[in-house]
Order: C-alpha cells, then sequence, then structure tokens
C-alpha cells in the first residue's frame, strides 16, 4: 500500500502488503520487507535492507509531542531486521538519524531523538529511551534497556542484560546491574584498526579506574599524557558526561581483575 506522494527510486524494492506513507522517501537499491510500515516523514538512503514488520518513522512515545510531522533520517547500507521500531523526533524540525553500515537485529527500539551513527551493531531486544546517543562502532549487547540523554561513546562494548543509566565512556567494556566499567575493550579497538593507540587508552584506562584517584584528578592525569586522537576524543566525552546537567558516566567496579 504505497501512498502516491512517496518517492520511491526505481531499484527500491517493496514487499507485499508494506505500507508506505505519502512523506516517505526510500534511496536506490533499498529493500523493503513485506508488512513493514514506514509512515510520517521518513528518508532512507541506498542500498538498506529493512525486514518484515519494522515500524519506522511511527509517532514518538511522548507526552510532550504536540503533532509535528517530523524526521527519521537513515543513511545508507543498515541492516535493519525484524519488528524494529524507529520513532520520530518530538519536536518540529528535529530528527531521529541513524548513520551508515548499521546493525539493529530484532525487537530493537530506537526512542525519539536518538542519534545512532556508523557501523553501530544493536543486538536483540534492545530498548533505547529518547534522546540517546550512539557513537560509531559501539556494540550493545542483547535485552538491555538505555535510559533517555545517555550518550554511548565510541568503540564501546555494552554486556547484555545490563542497566544502562549513565554514559558509557569510549574504548570501555560495560556490564552489570547496576552497570559498571569492567575492562578496556582491547579487542575492539584492535579490530577497528586503532591498535597504535592502544598504549595509550590502557595507561587512560589505569588511571580513570585503578588509580584511586577522585575524577577531577584523573583527567588532570590524562592531559599529561602524550596526545592523540582517541586520547583526546575520550577526555573530550567524560568532561561533557559530568558537565552541569548531565548524568555523569558509568563507574569502574571496585575490584580489578587478573587481566587489568
Amino acid at each position: 500500500m504505497i501512498s502516491p506522494g512517496a518517492e520511491l527510486h526505481p531499484t527500491a524494492q517493496i514487499g507485499a502488503y508494506a505500507v508506505i506513507g505519502e512523506k516517505v522517501k526510500v534511496g536506490a537499491g533499498s529493500v523493503i520487507g513485506h508488512h513493514a510500515i514506514l509512515e510520517g516523514r521518513v528518508e532512507i538512503g541506498t542500498g538498506n535492507r529493512i525486514f518484515p514488520g519494522a515500524a519506522i518513522g511511527l509517532e514518538p512515545q511522548d507526552l510532550k509531542y504536540d503533532g509535528s510531522l517530523n524526521l527519521v533520517k537513515i543513511g545508507d547500507r543498515n541492516v535493519i531486521r525484524e519488528y524494529v521500531t524507529i520513532n520520530r523526533a518530538t519536536w518540529a524540525n528535529d530528527a531521529t538519524l541513524i548513520g551508515d553500515d548499521n546493525l539493529l537485529m530484532a525487537y530493537v527500539h530506537v526512542g525519539h531523538n536518538c542519534v545512532i551513527e556508523d557501523q553501530v551493531i544493536i543486538s536483540n531486544s534492545v530498548a533505547l529511551s529518547g534522546h540517546v546517543h550512539i557513537e560509531s562502532r559501539a556494540r550493545i549487547s542483547g535485552v538491555l534497556g538505555v535510559h533517555q540523554f545517555v550518550h554511548i561513546g565510541r568503540l564501546a562494548m555494552v554486556g547484555g542484560m545490563s542497566r544502562i543509566n549513565r554514559d558509557v565512556p569510549p574504548y570501555m567494556i560495560v556490564e552489570g546491574n547496576p552497570a559498571r566499567v569492567r575492562s578496556l575493550n582491547k579487542i575492539g579497538i584492535q579490530r577497528a584498526d586503532e591498535a597504535d593507540t592502544l598504549q595509550s587508552l590502557k595507561k587512560a584506562f589505569r588511571t580513570l579506574y585503578r588509580s584511586g584517584l577522585s575524577f577531577t584528578e584523573a583527567l588532570e592525569q590524562l592531559a599529561l599524557l602524550p596526545q592523540n586522537e582517541a586520547l583526546e576524543h575520550l577526555q573530550q566525552f567524560l568532561k561533557i558526561s559530568h558537565s552541569p546537567g548531565r548524568r555523569g558516566s558509568i563507574p569502574a567496579k571496585r575490584t580489578p581483575t587478573p587481566d587489568d
């Protein structure tokens, strides 16, 4: 069921019983599975695969929503599996944004005003509340919830069934309930071809989570280390995370492991 106002590239494929609204744009080579629903202002780039039953662009689950026809914008080459839900933004001229080359597994929920950057993998049955921001190459394991306004950093890994109610620092492995920083995501850093920064990030991890220093003292020590792009990104992330009005970042567990 395709509205006459929808803009579909001639190479886009639409499955049986899919519903495509009048404000929807679908780019070249994208495949929309049967029984999928695309409503409201939805812009989908090239080469995406949206599986059966996904619902994209429906109204935000937010009591502040005033009926504005806001946007969901999805980049290129994303895989959005069965029954994923992606809601529009709450306020006029805002958007829920998904970048390129992401994998959202079955039953993921992406709330209003979320931002998912590039090459992110989100496993089954993850619920992202409103205004969650996930940086590139993060890995989110299954069956967990992320509190609204939480920021998950680049190349972070979040363990399954965790409760994420504060920011997840870049390059770290976080898991548990309550969630705690467990270790540095060494394998993820190496696989991302950022192994040249691994030694400096190891020093940063020990300074932040194993030195016994206060947060302010640890940041001062990080500034004294030889700087690179990854270390600068980590410091900037933590400064913003602990700025007024933010929830702060997830702390470390109390007892080190033999691998630290």
